[in-house]
């Protein structure tokens, strides 16, 4: 496919820079055996395998980030970013780096992130929901990455998930090496960011093998005042167990703080409207804390000195902590020539919060509520700390049992899982009501949410692989069961603490129970692979899916009228088909791939500003807007011309991806979406890059990616387009494994993103009608990294 991955980190911000390049396979050719023939293929420092980049092999189109490309990238990139270089793939972050959870988008054909499956180490990470999921980033360090594979439309069967509609990226660690040894790669960029990488390995001591990584990132946003710090371990242990078994424990801590950073209007944007210090454009950012006297911020209320709603503007009331943990045991058991078995075992604890501000008069007027009905609540002082706790754990097991029977390779197993959730959401006063004092949490105003969920998961799977024809022609069907299961209690929202009765207030609903159940036994998955020779390939692929409709604890947390439950939602589910071909060659490896999908009942995220936060806070309710199809084409290749000796290479990736309604929102009055296209998601993606190699020591390399017009809204509203947009970045890296004493391997990257410092929107947030909301690509950004092992 291309260059596996990693472009660059993204044209986004902060310190990457395109390792698009990095990705390309090196330069360099090398005789493979393959079949009978002699067979040359691209190959070289970038790539470690041509057949790994293009899923050779597989019988859908599955593209892949190799161990060099990975190493290629700029450091700290969120596992992501990884992904935005790929056939298939739109990637929109919030930095370079993509770190800010709340500021991440992806689409690919149909589906966007919720629709995705992740998978590391074969443990599933969940939703990827950043209140109560497990964002695949929390979880991985592209420095202990081997490969990052990605199926576009049609994942294995075996894969655990009920997230996926289709899409599954896996991401797989490096085994800890036979040697005694210590990596360490030290970063530095623009907005005073700061990364040191260290990772210290035993070697192989008796059966064993191990490592451990730390990693701590600091940075400044890139836009507004707050900063972002990151602290993350990995751990490995590899066991050999004799014969052909084995087993790996691992162990992952990811402790993180940031400050959010608003999403702005079109208005803020174009300058039209500007921020309470003047700010617009992609400098509009929330504020530093301002004395009382500054203008705009006299006080609205008579003795509340903070009482002005601007300073919900400020910045150090917009936080986000996650403090999260990770286990998992692999046991891999070689029962006999051809049939093994393998479990994994794993537990996740997700502890954290959020924080945004709360204006005094909605303060007051929530206060004045629930204090009438005997709440046990304090007046407010100014502005409020507004805490959004999120909690939790999540353990499951997976297994399967792999048979070689002749032609024919068996497998089958199961996943199970039980996930659990505890969302609380209240107001507190500060010290003294300014918005820069501590918070007083024995001062609470008033309470919105407390509730705990449950998903319980089943999955059950059998995959029949059969070889003919001298394994030139593969026939693989399978079918997957799910069995979900889920269960929501607690405090929905405000009417259930306190409601109003004419200009009386009542005693709310209480505490409200409400459950869904969705099994389907039989979702079949089929596809085909003809090994035309040893070069090239041809595949087609059916699957069904179904998942579990997403943000079920937004949609259980809404209050009917009268108190009623939210009704149980539909599964989504998805059909999807493609075929294709890829060859590789001498000079050039490529993938083609035409696809056709389509889903119904597709429950989609509607977000609104939440009122009294002065747009710091939002709030999403979810509704079902029918079906959805989308058709097109993906290609990614690498060409490295004999004609220029292995000096220069080039790569490029196309996506076509025509995704549309089909279905109106059914109201009072019917919003008119049918035939629109989905917001966010670009017609045309096209990237590509060139790099050339004049010795073995310099590694150069430019790249670009353009990204054509978006929807911001449901409706295709004129005046609702974000335009196309095209952003380069470049690298140089220097190095051939120099040593210096007992250091060795000794490299240096430098790394530029956004190199013409192109201004424009990228991430969407969109709406169903009237205008999206947005956040601006990030500026020219530098960095550099250099690593060295001892």
């Amino acid at each position: 496919m291309i260059h596996p991955l990693v472009r660059r980190s993204s044209r986004a911000a902060l310190f990457v820079a395109s390792a698009l390049g990095a990705l390309s396979p090196a330069v360099a050719q090398e005789p493979v055996e393959s079949d009978e023939d002699q067979i040359i293929t691209v190959t070289g420092r970038r790539i470690s395998q041509s057949s790994e980049a293009i899923g050779e092999d597989k019988v859908s189109n599955v593209v892949a980030v190799t161990r060099e490309a990975l190493l290629s990238a700029p450091s700290g990139i969120s596992g992501l970013k990884m992904l935005e270089q790929l056939p298939g793939f739109n990637v929109q972050t919030d930095g370079a780096l993509g770190l800010y959870e709340f500021g991440n988008s992806v689409q690919t054909r149909a589906f966007n992130l919720d629709q995705i499956g992740f998978v590391v180490d074969g443990i599933p990470t969940g939703r990827s929901d950043a209140f109560g999921g497990s964002p695949v980033f929390r979880y991985v360090d592209n420095e202990n990455l081997g490969v990052v594979e990605a199926a576009i439309g049609a994942g294995d069967v075996s894969l655990p998930s009920y997230s996926t509609l289709g899409p599954v990226v896996q991401y797989n660690s490096i085994a800890p090496q036979e040697d005694m040894g210590l990596f360490v790669s030290q970063s530095f960029g623009d907005f005073n960011m700061k990364r040191t990488f260290i990772r210290a390995s035993t070697g192989q001591v008796g059966p064993f093998r191990a490592y451990v990584s730390r990693t701590k990132l600091n940075s400044d946003l890139w836009r507004g005042p707050g900063s972002v710090d990151r602290e993350h371990w990995e751990a490995q242990v590899h066991a050999d167990l004799g014969g052909d078994s084995w087993a790996r424990f691992k162990f992952v801590s990811n402790d993180f703080f940031d400050y959010d950073s608003p999403t702005i209007t079109r208005a803020q944007y174009n300058c039209t409207v500007r921020s309470l210090v003047g700010a617009c454009g992609r400098d509009f950012a929330y504020i530093e804390n301002v004395p009382n006297t500054t203008p705009g911020f006299a006080p609205t209320a008579a003795g509340v000195p903070y009482s002005n709603p601007n300073y919900a503007q400020v910045y150090n009331l917009a936080i986000n902590v996650r403090k999260d943990k990770l286990y998992g045991a692999t046991f891999h058991a070689g029962i006999a020539e051809g049939v093994w078995a393998e479990s994994t075992l794993y537990w996740e604890d997700k502890d954290g919060y959020g924080v945004s501000p709360d204006t005094y008069a909605n303060s007051l007027s929530r206060y004045n509520g629930q204090v009438a009905v005997g709440l046990p609540v304090t007046r407010p002082k100014g502005i409020e700390y507004g805490r959004s706790g999120v909690g939790g754990d999540r353990y499951g097991i997976t297994t399967k049992l792999h048979w070689d029977m002749g032609v024919n390779s068996i497998e089958a197993g199961l996943w199970a899982e039980v996930d659990k959730y505890h969302r609380t959401q209240a107001r507190y006063n500060t010290i003294d009501g300014a918005p820069d004092s501590a918070p007083n949490l024995a001062e609470l105003v008033y309470l919105r949410r407390d509730y705990r969920s449950k998903r319980d998961t089943l999955q059950t799977f059998v995959r029949d692989t059969l070889k003919l024809a001298d394994e030139r022609l593969v026939l693989d069907f399978g079918f997957k069961g799910l069995l979900l299961d889920y269960a929501y209690r607690g405090y929905r929202d405000f009417d259930d603490y306190y409601r109003t009765a004419g200009t009386r207030f009542v005693p709310g609903y209480g505490i409200s129970s409400n459950n869904a159940t969705y099994r389907d036994f039989f979702l079949p998955m089929a596809g085909l692979l003809y090994k035309i020779d040893g070069r090239t390939q041809v595949f087609a692929s059916y699957a069904e899916n179904m998942a579990l409709p997403k943000g079920m604890d937004d949609i259980y947390s809404v209050i009917r009228p009268g108190g009623g439950l939210v009704p149980q939602p539909d599964a989504e589910r998805s059909t999807n088909m493609e075929i294709g071909v890829r060859t590789n060659q001498g000079q050039i490896y490529a993938s083609l791939a035409g696809f056709y999908t389509k889903f119904k009942n597709r429950i989609q995220s509607i977000t609104t500003i939440l009122p009294g936060s002065g747009g710091a806070a939002t709030e999403t309710f979810f509704q079902n807007v029918g079906r959805v199809r989308a058709y097109g084409v993906e290609f990614a290749g690498t060409y490295k011309p004999s004609f220029l000796d292995g000096i220069a290479y080039g790569n490029l990736n196309v996506t076509y991806n025509n995704a549309k309604f089909k279905d109106d929102i059914p109201a009072s009055t019917p919003i008119l979406i049918g035939g629109k296209y989905i917001p966010d998601s670009a017609k045309w993606i096209v990237s590509g890059g060139v790099t050339v190699e004049p010795a073995s020591w310099l590694v150069a390399n430019i790249s670009g990616k353009y990204t054509s017009k978006r929807w911001s809204t449901f409706t295709n509203a004129a005046g609702s387009s974000v335009p196309g947009f095209t952003v380069f970045s470049a690298y140089v890296d220097i190095g051939d494994g120099w040593s210096f004493g007992p250091v060795k391997s000794v490299k240096a990257r430098f790394n530029v993103d956004n190199l013409f410092d192109k201004d424009t929107l990228s991430y969407i947030s969109s709406s169903v009608t009237g205008d999206g909301l947005f956040r601006p690509l990030s500026p020219r950004t530098f960095q550099f990294t250099i690593t060295g092992e001892i």
